[in-house]
């Protein structure tokens, strides 16, 4: 017989344990740990995260410019990133989606953005070069519960992925809050979800 067939167990029998229950506890105890990590990671990865400079969501992301002095971060599930203008009383929405609206044109993009509004007035309608694309850049002024607000938008369709930007405010102090979103359009960029 092998030397070694002693410490085979025998058919019918359980084999031993190589360790002691100490360590097989302390083992159990750690692949829970590890499983426990691990699911805090992947639910960590599915929420949307904004680092200053990085906005990562569900299937997209973008990089903005930095935020204009005055501007504040709003807690808003209603848009992926969204800032008040409180100087000029104006708020700064920014949504993107990935894998439908491939094929609609930029013009319906943007209208449907406004369908549920009144009395709307297209100021400018320009395709424009943006982020390595073609974006249509709209302003306007329209009511929304018969609240009069102007607006400046851009819709920007890049890597099957839709990306709108807006700027809106009282028609008194529209104005005055536009510089400062052009500044900030000018440093957005569309990115891979998962790249840097």
């Amino acid at each position: 017989m092998p030397r070694f067939a002693s410490q085979l167990p025998s058919f019918g029998t359980a084999p031993r344990p190589f360790r002691s229950p100490r360590i097989a506890a302390r083992h159990a105890l750690s692949w829970r740990a590890a499983l426990a990590l691990l699911a805090t990671l992947s639910a960590l990865a599915c929420v949307p995260r904004f680092d200053g400079s990085v906005y990562r969501g569900d299937g997209f992301a973008f990089k903005v410019a930095k935020v204009p002095v005055g501007w504040q971060r709003l807690d808003d599930d209603r848009s992926a990133l969204s800032f008040s203008d409180l100087a000029n009383r104006g708020a700064v929405l920014i949504n993107g989606r990935c894998g439908r609206d491939e094929d609609v044109p930029l013009k319906a993009l943007t209208q449907h953005l406004f369908i549920a509004f009144t009395e709307r007035n297209i100021e400018t309608e320009e395709l424009v070069p943006f982020d390595q694309r073609e974006a249509l850049h709209t302003t306007l002024s329209a009511k929304l519960d018969g609240v009069p607000l102007r607006y400046d938008v851009w819709v920007l369709k890049r890597n099957g992925c839709v990306f709108d930007l807006l700027y809106f405010a009282p028609p008194e102090r529209f104005q005055a809050g536009v510089p400062g979103f052009a500044e900030f359009v000018r440093g957005f960029t569309s990115r891979v979800a998962d790249g840097p």
